[in-house]
């Protein structure tokens, strides 16, 4: 049997890999391993029910509640039940979480949560396992790490997947490599809006691979906008983890606290846009902290790069986009409608994070479907029955997947404008007219084209997705 080909080497794909061991596999990875992830951007940590008086069902209703009651109850439940074991298991591997001088994970409160329920290290949560499971992946003789090169396209035969065009980016030759199982672990698509704390390469790649081939995808409306990212003008902008307003941080407005800053994003994010919209200053104040440099070194390094003291000055901050909780539709295996195709982590719709993410839900998600991708990809047989609605025998790829930053800026600027925190028919239908002739072309053009469609199609508002022209919201602005 040919090896498993993993697209990325974020937290998910990384797991994938680990989990698939001793089974063969090939992980490409646009840079080098870990290059590019936005696992090793997340600050925040892993959420589990793992303190007194936790339990799983609380974590789900937090979970759920948080989504605007839009998420996968099944889905909801058996992540969350997982949780407790990763978090063990992610310590059994070497990730050095926070501790109390009990030794108990040292747990943190973050909004949406009902609980301390945040296993961290540190504010650099996301590096500190990524790194860790990197190492552990980089140590297995049965993985191969193709580094700079970049999947351009999926192929299938018969309905079910047959291959990857991979470019190698030295030498910008592309090569085929057959096989019958690939797992897609591309990350996000935060980096085609103009304000992101993403990477600005997290283009969707992986959707636009996924639904050219006529993989179903769902809720690409869905984006999550991070409601403190610092607004000093630097692309991407710096995120001020969710962990500084569970210590107590508070948003002001032209002085004025506006906003209980531990409600879940979607609401804390609508409310600071209110406020800049009405021409006033926002600031995140986290001077009162107690140990506040200590607690959160990391967010006192990114501030300082950009000239900003945590510890004496008020914090300028806008939203941004943050997370994606739409995708590539999957099952609890990890499995597309495409036979030989699983996604993992934020390229995927798995149905846990509903209309908006609650915090620290991310990285989790990561683990368990990562983990899920390889015992379903290593048990994989001709027994799946191929998807009704895939071409007998395709390959369709953009003529330039490498995205032209001149296309790039005017995707980033479309949705910026028209696909923002607030959004109408009329500006939706605007960047859809202005993003279709660049579809056929540009992947990042064509992820673009769809997250708009989803949202026009969708006229009342979720979560993170609000229409002002929905009739409940017309009506009250």
């Amino acid at each position: 049997m040919e090896p498993v080909v993993i697209v990325g080497s974020g937290l998910a794909g990384l797991t994938a890999a680990w989990a698939l061991a001793p089974a063969p596999c090939i992980l490409i990875t646009t840079g080098c391993l870990t290059g590019g992830a936005a696992s090793m951007w997340a600050q925040g940590g892993v959420a589990a029910a793992l303190g007194a008086g936790d339990r799983p069902e609380l974590h789900a209703r937090d979970t759920f509640v948080a989504g605007a009651r839009y998420g996968d109850r099944q889905v909801i439940d058996r992540i969350t039940s997982a949780a407790p074991e990763v978090v063990r298991e992610l310590a059994r591997l070497g990730v050095p979480f926070d501790r109390t001088p009990s030794g108990d994970f040292d747990l943190a409160l973050e909004g949406g949560h009902g609980r301390h329920r945040v296993a961290h290290a540190g504010d650099h949560s996301g590096a500190t396992i990524t790194s860790v499971m990197s190492a552990r992946v980089a140590g297995l003789p049965s993985v191969t790490v193709r580094e700079f090169s970049t999947a351009v396209a999926l192929t299938t035969y018969g309905g079910r997947i047959s291959g990857v065009d991979v470019r190698d980016e030295h030498t910008g030759m592309v090569q085929h490599l057959s096989t019958d199982r690939v797992v897609l672990a591309t990350g996000g698509l935060g980096g085609l809006f103009a304000h992101t704390t993403n990477p600005v390469t997290a283009t969707g790649r992986g959707v636009a691979l996924a639904a050219r081939i006529g993989a179903r995808t769902d809720d690409l409306h869905l984006v999550q906008f991070h409601p403190t990212a610092l607004d000093v003008g630097a692309d991407p902008m710096p995120l001020l983890t969710e962990a500084l307003r569970g210590a107590g941080a508070a948003l002001l407005a032209d002085g004025r606290r506006f906003v209980d800053e531990l409600q879940p994003r979607d609401v804390v994010a609508a409310a600071v846009w209110e406020q800049l919209t009405a021409g006033r200053r926002v600031v995140l104040d986290a001077r009162h902290i107690h140990q506040l440099t200590e607690r959160f070194p990391s967010v006192t390094a990114l501030a300082a790069g950009h000239g900003v003291d945590i510890r004496t000055d008020l914090l300028p901050v806008r939203p941004a986009l943050h997370f994606s909780m739409g995708g590539i539709t999957t099952d609890a295996d990890a499995r597309t409608s495409l036979p030989g195709l699983w996604a993992v982590g934020e390229c995927s719709r798995t149905g846990l994070h509903g209309a908006n993410r609650l915090a620290s839900n991310s990285l989790l998600e990561a683990v368990v479907t990562g983990k899920a991708a390889a015992a379903s990809a290593a048990t994989f047989d001709d027994t799946w029955p191929a998807y009704a609605g895939a071409d007998p025998d395709s390959v369709v790829a953009a003529t330039d997947s490498t995205d032209d930053p001149t296309v790039l800026a005017i995707v980033r600027a479309t949705l910026d404008t028209h696909c923002g925190v607030l959004r109408d028919g009329e500006g939706l239908q605007r960047a859809i007219d202005e993003l279709a002739p660049y579809a056929a072309t540009s992947d990042a053009a064509y992820v673009g084209w769809l997250i708009a469609r989803s949202a026009l199609a969708h006229p009342d508002s979720a979560g993170a997705h609000r229409r002002t022209d929905e009739p409940v919201m017309a009506a009250t602005a």
